[in-house]
């Protein structure tokens, strides 16, 4: 149900809606892509992907911290609620962005990126204390559905109430998108209060010292995964697939409308592509899995991605653009799925402090993101095109892909027909 709650913040804010609104109210009518920002003239494309860069960048050196503070006072639902609140919050403060406020929007953006990747690695601290191994790929890939359905019902609710604004008596477009925003943080903090209420209170650990104590859980993580060297591949591994994972999912409306100059409906149809096919993804490639393995599974998802990008370099059609986002989603939803259930698989058993262990997981994924969309905003604003980006990602990829095939681990390369 966090998945459900959260995973509007992913569709409605991320990839589909906000995008386009930010795009609208930062070009001018004569199409010019400049802002002002804080003083600097920048495009406003490259301003959004180095604001979501920035934002990961912040919250990614306090995760080991928290998570470890976390699991030694027992206290993780306490930290998810309020990075939960305060990303909700800040999707009620995008009502308030509009062209004469561009600091407040992107002041918004990062705060709803600190809320929503600082609220994951406790959540995703939570899957191996209420399910056993051999249900970690079947909850997670459920949990991942789960998101895809919840942001596709908003989403539709906020469509109706765009195309229809004057029914609902609002005076433009804008406004009811505006208030579409709005709704995004009610609906993520209203259903976050199910997951609040019902997963398990933390085990404490009595004592004093709970700040050093976190430093001492990281410290004890890092040599954990320097003597475990499937782990430690696997980690790096994830580093650099999820770089183009991540970047596909925040610039694909982006590029879809500078590129293509895709119109707004157009593109938000898309979106809605996407997330369909992922939900099934999800669930398609946790069956493959079992039957194959993970890794095998996880190594043939890359290779679909690599290919993914290179259809994307080449495509100048909106028909094309529909058929790369039907592959995207087939494997967008499966990919993200298998690579958390894989991870827990991957955690040694005798280990309690599973937030710490998240916490890494969750570095690597705000670390790459901040990666990912940095790389492709400078390729866009040294070449004027986003496409080479493209390129940038297919490379990523690509390294994954070979850190990946070094991991010999049995827990993930074999079938389970438990």
């Amino acid at each position: 149900m966090y998945d459900w709650a959260n995973s509007v913040y992913s569709l409605v804010i991320t990839s589909a809606l906000f995008p386009v609104y930010y795009q609208a109210v930062t070009t001018s009518t004569g199409g010019n892509d400049q802002v002002q920002f804080l003083g600097f003239t920048i495009t406003n494309s490259v301003l959004y992907s180095y604001a979501l860069s920035f934002s990961f960048l912040i919250i990614t050196p306090l995760l080991p911290l928290l998570s470890g503070v976390a699991d030694y006072v027992g206290n993780k639902k306490a930290f998810m609620r309020f990075f939960c609140y305060l990303g909700g919050l800040a999707c009620m403060g995008m009502y308030f962005f509009h062209a004469n406020t561009l600091e407040w929007g992107i002041l918004c953006v990062i705060l709803a990126s600190i809320g929503y990747s600082g609220s994951l690695v406790f959540y995703d601290a939570f899957l191996p204390e209420i399910v056993s191994q051999d249900q970690f790929n079947r909850v997670s890939a459920k949990g991942y559905s789960m998101g895809y359905y919840g942001g596709v019902v908003l989403l539709v609710i906020n469509l109706i109430l765009i195309m229809n604004y004057t029914a609902f008596h609002f005076a433009s477009e804008g406004d009811a998108t505006r208030f579409s925003f709005l709704m995004v943080g009610i609906w993520w903090i209203g259903f976050a209060q199910i997951p609040l209420a019902k997963l398990p209170d933390s085990r404490k650990n009595e004592g004093k010292g709970k700040f050093l104590h976190g430093y001492e859980e990281l410290a004890k993580v890092w040599k954990a995964l320097s003597s475990n060297p499937d782990l430690k591949k696997y980690i790096l591994a994830y580093f650099f697939f999820n770089m183009g994972v991540q970047t596909v999912m925040y610039m694909a409306a982006t590029f879809g409308s500078k590129e293509l100059a895709l119109e707004d409906s157009k593109l938000i149809a898309t979106v809605l592509i996407i997330q369909l096919v992922a939900a099934v993804g999800a669930h398609v490639f946790a069956r493959v899995s079992v039957r194959i393995g993970d890794r095998p599974t996880l190594l043939g998802m890359i290779c679909f991605w690599i290919l993914v990008c290179f259809a994307a370099y080449l495509t100048t059609t909106e028909v094309q653009f529909y058929f790369l986002a039907t592959a995207v989603g087939l494997v967008m939803g499966g990919i993200q799925s298998l690579s958390r259930a894989t991870y827990s698989k991957l955690i040694p058993r005798d280990s309690i402090d599973y937030a710490s262990y998240f916490s890494f997981f969750d570095c690597t994924f705000n670390l790459s993101i901040v990666a990912g969309t940095f790389s492709y905003g400078l390729a866009e604003h040294l070449t004027g095109s986003m496409r080479n980006g493209v390129l940038s990602i297919a490379s990523f990829f690509v390294i994954g892909f070979i850190l990946l095939w070094q991991v010999k681990s049995t827990l993930i390369q074999k079938a389970n027909h438990g």
